[in-house]
């Protein structure tokens, strides 16, 4: 599993392309020769770039799901909704489609965070809001999350 360090902040053309900054690069050399999927995020106004692999892995899971239920089918549909795959190219951009630039509004000023295993490609000023709207709670749901007291679910 690749796990990712860092915030990146670039700017996007008017074609929805963005130069990767070198150091986000570096740690995606991996994955450049594979490609990536882009996706919308399930609880945020931002996009999801998962290495190919990691995406594999993904719906290795998801393809295990029971089609013959429809809320199985429903998530799936509404999950792979918008996407794509992509690649980055041989100076460093990558082209974001104009259906994703539209769902995740997307101007020029562009962060890429780390979020573990994925890229999250946001917005500056919904980026920025959405780290604001949660720095209140955020005490109380890193406590909930991984302050618990057992080895399997908590750190120390």
């Amino acid at each position: 599993m690749n796990s990712f360090i860092g915030t990146y902040e670039c700017k996007a053309d008017a074609k929805g392309r963005l130069m990767i900054p070198a150091a986000l690069k570096k740690q995606l050399s991996a994955a450049l020769q594979d490609g990536f999927v882009l996706k919308r995020a399930v609880f945020q106004p931002c996009l999801e770039l998962y290495p190919l692999s990691e995406w594999n892995t993904l719906m290795a899971r998801v393809n295990k799901l029971n089609r013959f239920k429809k809320k199985n089918n429903d998530f799936i549909r509404r999950f792979t909704a918008g996407v794509k795959v992509v690649e980055v190219d041989n100076t460093g951009r990558l082209l974001i489609p104009k259906d994703l630039i539209g769902f995740s509004g997307i101007t020029k000023d562009v962060v890429l965070a780390s979020a573990v295993n994925i890229i999250e490609i946001w917005d500056k000023d919904k980026y920025e809001q959405a780290i604001d709207d949660a720095a209140s709670d955020f005490a109380d749901l890193a406590e909930e999350v991984m302050g618990q007291d057992d080895d399997d679910h908590g750190i120390s």
